[in-house]
């Protein structure tokens, strides 16, 4: 069966964004083209490994090549702190991601993957759905930034123990009278 490919190429938007309150959150990379979004789910910390992973990539490439123009710092015409597009309809919860450098049109690629399924290597068959996107790198600096800031902005961490705090209360293991 062919794969379904969510494919952006100089998207319109491309954004991690959340659906719920801190401690209940579902994440979310969500790419819009014209009148076409697809968000795919994925955990916290992969949007904290991706806007990482985007920003060492960014960087490696800035020291390497003179001729490259890339920016140190998200521009700031190319923030975006508006919500997720709606209604969010998730096309897969993402397992495993690829990101890479494409020197042909000097854009950062992001691929992710469903859950239990791998990108294809030879002829082993591939995944049933992949999300493609293909970005310039002010619109990468910026997608990290923002990453970042929606994986900070959960619940409070607890000064004590180092968990986070939710708005009903905190068993703070710190306080067990020892």
């Amino acid at each position: 069966m062919p794969t379904l490919v969510h494919e952006f190429d100089w998207p319109d938007r491309v954004v991690v964004g959340t659906v719920g309150r801190p401690g209940s959150r579902t994440f979310y990379v969500q790419a819009r083209a014209g009148d076409r979004t697809s968000s795919v789910a994925l955990e916290k910390q992969q949007s904290a490994v991706l806007a990482e992973m985007i920003d060492r990539l960014l960087d490696d490439l800035r020291a390497g090549d003179d001729r490259l123009s890339i920016p140190g710092e998200a521009p700031v015409e190319l923030i975006d702190d508006d919500p997720l597009d709606q209604p969010v309809q998730e096309d897969f919860r993402t397992g495993s991601m690829r990101l890479s450098w494409d020197p042909r049109t000097l854009q950062v690629v992001i691929e992710a993957f469903p859950v239990g399924e791998e990108p294809a290597d030879g002829d082993d068959g591939g995944p049933s759905e992949v999300l493609l996107v293909r970005i310039p790198v002010g619109t990468a600096r910026a997608f990290a930034r923002r990453a970042r800031r929606v994986v900070e902005s959960g619940r409070p961490i607890c000064s004590d123990c180092g968990l986070p705090m939710d708005d009903d209360g905190h068993a703070c293991p710190a306080d067990d009278g020892a």
